[in-house]
């Protein structure tokens, strides 16, 4: 078995803690600050630095997808297949719980869609913050929905409009 490495990395959207393998990203979680120092890029595990460099050009505005290699560790099958429906949502747009639901295959599983969503255990690779209420509202987000107004306006920002 393959020993699983952390890392810290600082983020507009406060502490981030990347765990992976050479198997793969496992995990990308939200950490209070002062939970642990950030890593210093030298000292970034090798398993993870690719994962780093794609957050910090994520955002950077300057990465709408990520093209990493991923070791889930954990899981229902119906919670990775949520996970994995969730790249489909594209960059600066958003679903509901209802649409994730329905291209599973189960109009019915919207509450279950949402525990799956709040379990995503790579937050923002897989963009969990994408997923909003049936009328556009914002709705749970394990790393609180001020975080999630932030990525999606990352994502989506306001039109200037004309100025003249």
């Amino acid at each position: 078995m393959t020993s699983l490495a952390t890392a810290f990395l600082s983020s507009p959207v406060g502490l981030l803690e990347l765990r992976g393998s050479e198997a793969g990203l496992s995990a990308v979680l939200f950490r209070e600050e002062g939970h642990a120092a950030v890593t210093p890029d030298r000292d970034l595990p090798t398993c993870l630095r690719e994962a780093a460099r794609q957050l910090r050009a994520y955002f950077g505005r300057e990465l709408r997808d990520f093209q990493l290699t991923y070791n889930l560790m954990q899981g229902t099958d119906f919670q990775r297949r949520v996970w994995a429906a969730l790249p489909g949502i594209g960059y600066g747009h958003t679903a509901s719980y209802l649409d994730v639901a329905k291209l599973l295959g189960n109009s019915a599983a919207v509450r279950a869609v949402g525990a799956a969503n709040g379990q995503n255990p790579l937050t923002i690779v897989l963009p969990c913050h994408r997923v909003v209420g049936a009328n556009g509202q914002l709705t749970g987000y394990a790393g609180g929905l001020a975080r999630k107004r932030w990525l999606l306006d990352l994502e989506n920002p306001p039109m200037q409009g004309q100025l003249f």
